[in-house]
């Protein structure tokens, strides 16, 4: 009897330690920065009304761009602006097409606070994040704060830096490996290079010389966004605007700030033969003041290039 008793104690005791291990409150894994903002990103709860997230404006299948012409805010106003990509950005000195933001934070910060995008001032996002059973917590645990401004934009940033994208036809091409890129695009690297000269505006590893150019564009009237110069107020900015990287450019129709162009081979054309498109633009840089003289098996070979741009993860089967 006496062993039964203490058997039957030693188990009680087993259940008991299991129960209390099984059931006592478990801490909350500490995010990185970057876990946290892409969280964030995807999250509604950072616009007015939680109609939309960063990703309603950027998908992540299209390279973080939008397939639409201009996106849809907060509360259904359609945007002046087509939105770009976000992937390939940690390297950049300037944002937005305007480039009035000079930082990844500062870029997080605008559409927060445009009353027809997310239309949720940074300081009432904080205070909404504090009050959430989450956010308030996992600010805490990752940045040893409570949410503020700062950490806010930091966590956002973070995880934008993290949309870098190497893995390309053209990258392997470069490491040695000849049949990555198609005969077609290997004559439109050359071409790119040479004759059709994108490459003074689109170069470095990115292919941007985060410059900001005129290419013809604005006309004062029917084309009347002015771009950089609502920034500057400097009457030589007239109609310029920040030049992209072309990386993912595949993926990221359509193209240019007002959505000009559905496909790359209109885009190409445009440069072969701007007058055709604009033929009063004002301030268009001189670069672009005659014909490429491209033909067109020149022009679907440039395109072809320009596809090999594209990362492997947003190739469409």
């Amino acid at each position: 009897m006496r062993s039964i008793k203490k058997l039957t104690l030693l188990l009680t005791g087993i259940v008991i330690f299991v129960f209390a291990v099984a059931f006592q409150p478990q801490e909350e894994p500490v995010l990185s920065k970057a876990k946290l903002g892409e969280k964030l990103f995807f999250d509604p709860v950072l616009s007015r009304g939680e109609a939309i997230s960063c990703a309603s404006c950027h998908i992540p299948e299209f390279a973080f761009a939008d397939t639409a012409a201009f996106s849809i805010g907060d509360k259904g106003t359609r945007l002046p602006r087509n939105s770009p990509t976000l992937t390939n950005l940690s390297g950049r000195t300037d944002f937005f097409w305007d480039g009035r933001a000079s930082s990844l934070e500062e870029q997080a910060l605008g559409p927060l606070a445009a009353h027809d995008e997310m239309d949720l001032p940074v300081e009432k996002a904080v205070e909404r994040l504090k009050k959430h059973p989450f956010y308030g917590k996992a600010f805490q645990a990752t940045f040893k704060t409570e949410v503020n401004e700062k950490n806010l934009l930091s966590a956002i940033a973070s995880y934008e830096r993290t949309l870098e994208t190497t893995d390309t036809p053209y990258d392997r091409f470069l490491d040695g490996d000849e049949s990555a890129m198609t005969e077609s695009a290997k004559r439109g690297r050359i071409l790119f290079i040479g004759k059709a000269n994108c490459a003074t505006c689109h170069s470095g590893e990115d292919f941007t010389a985060d410059r900001f150019k005129s290419i013809g564009l604005f006309d004062g009237k029917k084309l009347n966004d002015t771009g950089r110069f609502k920034i500057t107020g400097d009457s030589t900015h007239l109609g310029l605007f920040k030049v992209p990287g072309l990386r993912n450019v595949g993926v990221t129709a359509p193209y240019m700030h007002n959505a000009m162009f559905k496909t790359l081979k209109e885009v190409v054309q445009y440069y072969n033969t701007p007058d055709k498109f604009v033929s009063n633009s004002i301030n268009r840089d001189l670069s672009l003041g005659s014909s490429l003289n491209l033909n067109d098996v020149e022009e679907n070979d440039i395109v072809a290039f320009l596809e090999a741009l594209t990362d492997d993860r947003f190739k469409r089967k």
